[in-house]
Parts: C-alpha cells; sequence; structure tokens
C-alpha cells in the first residue's frame, strides 16, 4: 500500500521506524532483531537507508594506488524484500542520486517494481567524503527533483529507451526529505522551501522531515509548506538521544539546533543510562505533542537500535 493511502485510511497518528542496512559480511538476523519488539507498535511501514559508495586507495605491486569503491551496507532491495516477506508490511528504499547513472537507476525501480514495493523515498545523497561537493556519476543526476522526474515519468510508462514498446507503468508513491531547520547548503529559507516546492510539482507524494527536537520548528515548518501551496502530507521525523557526545555531533553533522534545557539535562546526565533517559523522556513529550496535534504519522530514526524508540512509544501508547 502506498504511504498516501496508509495515511488517508487512519484514524490516529501512525507511527514508522527507519533502520540501517547491516554492514557487508553480517546477516539479516540483526535487521529482524531491531524490528522484532517495535512490531507491537503496528507500523504501517519501515525505511531502509542507503549509503553510498565510499572510495580507498589500495597499494599496487608496482607502488601506485588504485582507486576502489566500496559499498559498506549493501543489500537495500533485498532487505525490503525480507521484511515484506517476515513482517508483512511495507518497506520504503531509498532512491539517492550519487553513485547511480539513470540507467542504474531505471533498473533499480525496476527490480523494486518486481518486488511490489509501492513506495521510494528519493534523496540526493551526501557527498563522497575524500570530495569537496556533490558530484554526480557520468549520466546520473545532480538534483533530487530530477530522480523525482525519472521516477515520475516510469509512473506514466516513460523509460530511457523510448524504443521500448508495451511497457508497464510503475505505481510508486514517492516521499521527499524536508528540513524544518533549513538545508545546510541552502542560503536561506525561502530558497530552501522554494526547492521543496519544485519537488513536489516534480511528482512527490509526501514530506519525511530531519529530525527536531523542538516540536515548534516542525509546526513553523508545516505553516511555511502550507502558505507556498505545498499540501501533501508532512511527517515529522524523530531521533532519540542516547549518547552525551550526540549534543555536538547531531548539530555538527546535520545542522541542526538543540533545545538549552535539553543540553542541559544531557550535560547534567551522570551515566550512560541516564543520558539515554534524557533521550527517552524528551522524545515522549515530543510524541505526545505532535500526536495531539493531530501529525499524519511519527517517523523515528533507530539506527537499527530499537531499545529507546520502544521506551518512548511505551510511554505514549
Amino acid at each position: 500500500m502506498k504511504v498516501t493511502d496508509h495515511i488517508n485510511q487512519a484514524k490516529n497518528t501512525l507511527y514508522s521506524f527507519e533502520i540501517l542496512p547491516p554492514l557487508k559480511g553480517q546477516n539479516i538476523q540483526s535487521i529482524y532483531d531491531a524490528i522484532d519488539p517495535l512490531m507491537e507498535f503496528n507500523p504501517p511501514f519501515i525505511d531502509v537507508t542507503y549509503h553510498r559508495e565510499e572510495y580507498v586507495y589500495k597499494k599496487l605491486s608496482n607502488g601506485l594506488h588504485k582507486r576502489q569503491s566500496i559499498r559498506k551496507r549493501p543489500g537495500t532491495v533485498a532487505i525490503c524484500a525480507a521484511i515484506m516477506n517476515k513482517y508483512q508490511v511495507d518497506a520504503i528504499p531509498h532512491i539517492i542520486c550519487g553513485g547511480f547513472s539513470q540507467d542504474d537507476t531505471e533498473n533499480a525501480l525496476i527490480d523494486l517494481q518486481f518486488l511490489g514495493v509501492e513506495n521510494v523515498l528519493a534523496l540526493r545523497g551526501d557527498k563522497v567524503k575524500t570530495e569537496s561537493s556533490f558530484t554526480p556519476e557520468p549520466d546520473g543526476h545532480q538534483y533530487t527533483t530530477d530522480l523525482i522526474t525519472q521516477i515520475a515519468k516510469m509512473n506514466q510508462g516513460v523509460y530511457l529507451d523510448e524504443a521500448l514498446q508495451n511497457v508497464a507503468k510503475s505505481n510508486f508513491c514517492i516521499g521527499v526529505a524536508g528540513y524544518p531547520e533549513k538545508h545546510f547548503e541552502a542560503p536561506n529559507m525561502k530558497t530552501d522551501l522554494k526547492y521543496l516546492k519544485q519537488k513536489v510539482d516534480a511528482g512527490a507524494d509526501y514530506i519525511v522531515t530531519q529530525m527536531f527536537f523542538d516540536n515548534k520548528k516542525y509546526f513553523e515548518f508545516v505553516d511555511q509548506c502550507r502558505e507556498i501551496g505545498i499540501t501533501v502530507p508532512i511527517v515529522p521525523g524523530l531521533k532519540p538521544i542516547t549518547a552525551k557526545s550526540q549534543i555536538t555531533n547531531l548539530p555538527r553533522n546535520f545542522h541542526i539546533d538543540l533545545p538549552t534545557e535539553l543540553v542541559e539535562a544531557v550535560e547534567a546526565a551522570n551515566s550512560k543510562d541516564a543520558v539515554k533517559q534524557v533521550g527517552i523522556e524528551w522524545g515522549i513529550q515530543q510524541t505526545k505533542e505532535l500526536t495531539k496535534a493531530g501529525v499524519p504519522c511519527i517517523h523515528f530514526y533507530t539506527m537499527s537500535r530499537h531499545s529507546s524508540t520502544y521506551k518512548i512509544l511505551k510511554g505514549v501508547l
């Protein structure tokens, strides 16, 4: 079922989760261990992230170095199939621009279509760590809007090879990311919202936000979206604080602000368990307020660790 159908048919706020694929060499049991406890909350869908390739330089016998691409977390398509088979819920793969040509993207979408996957989250993806800025693959997409356009065209039966006959239309519900505190590359919020509107106009059906720790920022973001004509569902994304290092790592890596009250509570915590408890209590407050406000769904970034998210929802329901 499409995410938009889940939302339209729901009588109450839904709760969904996002997981990381296991590292190469690990088995899928780690995924099941992360999902099993959370099934108590009847998630309508589970997102599976995708991490683009990284590069290492291997020394050759002649003394030269060869750049080699590696993927630390492969298998997104297979993981989606496994989740759908085991739990009978919709799995949502992340489709990114980075590391993919348009042909690669089309082939991945065809595989997903064969599996019965009806939802994708379209993202640009991060730049390669060794590069100063995002660089697309040859014949790849520079911007998320272009990726959305390709997916939307497949939904209309338009493939890259125009000579194809009797093609089947795909039926993907397309999600995109939204940034209540603006994307770090955008010069200002107004510009960031303009680009988000372009994504929706290109075919995006719903928005999932970057994590935030002040619900006011989400509500303001929704109001700003509605003011410029964005009418699709906007799903808030939450991430529990689980370690003291996150009060510096999260603002640096995700370009977000943390409320002073939260930071002071984490700093005052005198053990790892105490820090986690602060994160759980903060998450409970956020979730209760968002649920009371009637948001369509709350999406938890679990990072394949279920404990804090489980305790938050037990404290809410």
